[in-house]
């Protein structure tokens, strides 16, 4: 009896065992590391046996190149900073190498979004706590103070080569390879697993013709929200079918708190509230450019057609094609050719990204600057919007993309 009672001990002891195993397994989010960007990088761990608590964004840095089997989690946030899903860092981002090929951007133009998102940095860090988020690269030991001092090397590069009437350093992948780590980014899509390079969308600033009155043709407007008002929160109760259908026209709801700045065809206001910004050429002769200031609070469906959005996006006039920034007045100027709009709050303002365009069986590389996001980027980690210029039509624009990749490899730069 003896015997037989031990046999049966042991056959209950490994049979408990395997379950304990097995529920483990299945508790990624409570056993494995995660990583919570808590907007100075600190790092929060699960107290389990075995893990390293209070790890600093170094010693995770090192984690991953020198232990592949070591998973760092982050936790990915939506647009309203709430917890969205954890990602495994390592299939994300890795140490890399760019390509030994020219890089290709306008000079001048680079040089301006650069100075002018530092220049955010130094304005509004205290007013935009969003900016102080080191986002997914907290997990290879990336600091805002390291895209700082990026931004600022690459100023200073710029501004010599350019005054020295040269072609700039940071056009050299050699240079790049030497002075900047180079952090390969791949793409993580929990709606399509098997995507793994980067999806790049265009945006554009269009031309359209409108109305400073309105008219038969033009007859849908633009509004801005009147200054004596702007405090208050009316304009989260109506979506864009309530805006559209006449609640500040006279006569309706809320006559009197909002002005139109502009009419458009209905199609130039779903062109206006995608892309973000507008030039308006009015019947008068004048332009004027005309920007997103504040939404209604509702969210961007993805896949949803635009006429069926309920996101209603208010306009203020601009002075050039404005990018991020917490308010219509400090948003960021930006330059076609050179600006991603991305996930600023889950990859961060001011990253440097260089992607891969291969036209005409030839590599070639592209730098720019995440200078502006959008609904769409909130979060996601498998896409960026190139804003590719100012265009007159839909054709012209759809035209000049065909030259641009759709997916492509994509690598972030931090200075050494």
């Amino acid at each position: 009896m003896r015997i037989l009672f031990n046999q049966k001990l042991k056959v209950t002891v490994f049979i408990t065992s395997l379950l304990v195993v097995i529920f483990l397994n299945k508790q990624p989010i409570q056993q494995q590391q995660i990583v919570k960007d808590l907007s100075l990088s600190q790092i929060v761990n699960s107290p389990i046996k075995g893990f390293t608590h209070d790890i600093s964004p170094q010693k995770i840095s090192n984690i991953n190149v020198k232990n592949n089997d070591k998973s760092v989690f982050y936790s990915v946030i939506n647009e309203w900073r709430k917890y969205q899903y954890s990602v495994n860092s390592n299939q994300v981002l890795k140490i890399g190498k760019l390509p030994n090929n020219p890089i290709n951007f306008n000079q001048a133009d680079l040089l301006t979004v650069l100075t002018n998102t530092r220049q955010y940095f130094q304005k509004y860090s205290q007013e935009d706590p969003d900016i102080q988020r080191t986002g997914i690269l907290v997990t290879q030991g990336v600091t805002v103070k390291d895209i700082l001092k990026t931004l600022d090397f690459m100023i200073v590069v710029l501004e010599e080569d350019i005054s020295n009437k040269r072609t700039t350093r940071l056009q050299n992948p050699n240079f790049i390879n030497a002075n900047f780590r180079v952090i390969k980014w791949s793409a993580h899509n929990p709606e399509n697993p098997q995507q793994k390079q980067l999806r790049i969308t265009k945006y554009a600033a269009f031309i359209h013709p409108g109305s400073r009155q309105k008219t038969s043709t033009y007859n849908t407007p633009i509004y801005a929200i009147n200054e004596e008002v702007s405090q208050e929160k009316f304009y989260t109760q109506y979506t864009k079918q309530d805006v559209l259908s006449g609640i500040y026209e006279p006569g309706g709801k809320e006559f009197g708190k909002v002005k139109p700045i502009a009419y458009l065809t209905r199609s130039g206001l779903e062109a206006a509230l995608m892309q973000g910004t507008v030039l308006v050429n009015f019947t008068d002769g004048t332009k004027e450019f005309l920007n997103v200031d504040r939404n209604n609070g509702m969210s961007y469906i993805r896949g949803l057609k635009a006429t069926a959005q309920t996101r209603y996006w208010y306009f203020k006039e601009v002075d050039a094609i404005k990018g991020y920034g917490y308010k219509i007045d400090a948003k960021i100027s930006i330059k076609p050719g050179v600006t991603f709009a991305g996930d600023v709050l889950n990859i961060g303002l001011g990253r440097i990204i260089v992607i891969e365009d291969n036209q005409s069986g030839q590599k070639r590389l592209k730098m720019g600057i995440i200078a502006d996001t959008g609904g769409a980027f909130l979060p996601n980690l498998y896409q960026l919007d190139f804003l590719a210029g100012t265009f007159t039509s839909e054709r012209a624009f759809e035209q000049y993309i065909q030259k641009l990749p759709e997916y492509t490899n994509a690598y972030i730069l931090v200075k050494k």
